[in-house]
């Protein structure tokens, strides 16, 4: 089994990078992706634990793009560069902002846990629990350890949500090219969170294939069964590389590494098209 979408504590994820791998190994995975969102600071711990424990970890990332009016789209690079200085210049970059942000999220929280009468929380206790990039998820972590909510649901619709500010995103047609040209393979991350709408997602990423997109993550942990085969006829057609992974961040109960929606696992046999597409863009580069 594989699993080519998973996170750590490096950006949202709930497991350090070692962690990560030692419960991968225990689950059966034979290969795994680290794709933490807009960083590549686990992935040579990842590596690193991956050799000692028998599991392949293939460089990756997760980038927050944009593309014709919508934002947070998410594009997966898979074996990379992660010492490439463009890339990690422009993470850099958003790492800053983020921080900003965040900064500006707990501001918020703390607001209206004073109009609740409820001290607030301190960055600090936030950062505590991220090993990277500091995110949401860990400001919810520090709700919930502080007894202000019983769980990540609640954290979002009550604090989160109301008092969220706008990310900064990369446009996806330098985030797509910026991949290619150190060496990595661009794949769509669940493609159905950009729209449910069959036609318009067919000319989206029809579009996207003329820039250059190399695959679409069929088997993901959004989309439908009906969702699943009009992916994978929509890869047939455009001529698309086909991925599969859990977008695991160790969360909620429901979040399962090696598994999709519906408790689909991801095949081995998705790696080899993968392998040589990385190879031939490689040599390219080269």
């Amino acid at each position: 089994m594989i699993d080519l979408h998973m996170h750590s504590s490096c950006s949202d994820g709930v497991l350090p990078p070692e962690q990560l791998i030692l419960k991968a190994q225990e689950t059966g995975l034979s290969s795994i992706a680290l794709c933490d969102h807009d960083t590549v600071a686990g992935v040579e711990a990842a590596i690193a634990a991956g050799k000692r424990y028998g599991v392949e970890v293939i460089p990756g990332v997760e980038l927050s793009v944009c593309f014709k009016g919508y934002s947070d789209v998410h594009l997966l690079g898979y074996w990379i560069d992660i010492h490439a200085p463009e890339l990690l210049k422009q993470l850099d970059a958003f790492a800053f902002r983020r921080a900003n942000r965040n900064n500006e999220i707990v501001m918020a929280v703390n607001q209206r846990l004073q109009q609740e009468c409820k001290e607030p929380i301190a960055i600090d206790e936030v950062e505590a629990f991220a090993d990277g990039v500091m995110g949401r998820p860990h400001i919810a972590r520090a709700l919930i350890q502080r007894g202000y909510v019983t769980g990540m649901e609640e954290a979002f619709s009550r604090y989160l949500v109301p008092c969220d500010v706008p990310k900064t995103y990369w446009a996806l047609e330098d985030a797509l090219a910026t991949i290619q040209r150190i060496g990595g393979v661009a794949v769509l991350a669940h493609p159905t969170s950009i729209t449910q709408n069959q036609q318009l997602l067919t000319e989206l990423i029809s579009e996207l294939k003329t820039l250059g997109l190399d695959g679409i993550e069929v088997y993901n942990s959004l989309a439908t069964e009906h969702e699943t085969m009009f992916l994978q006829g929509l890869a047939n057609r455009l001529n698309l590389l086909t991925t599969g992974g859990s977008d695991f961040h160790g969360i909620e109960e429901h979040d399962l590494m090696g598994k999709g929606r519906g408790g689909i696992r991801f095949s081995n046999a998705l790696l080899p098209p993968l392998r040589t597409r990385a190879a031939e863009r490689s040599v390219s580069v080269s």
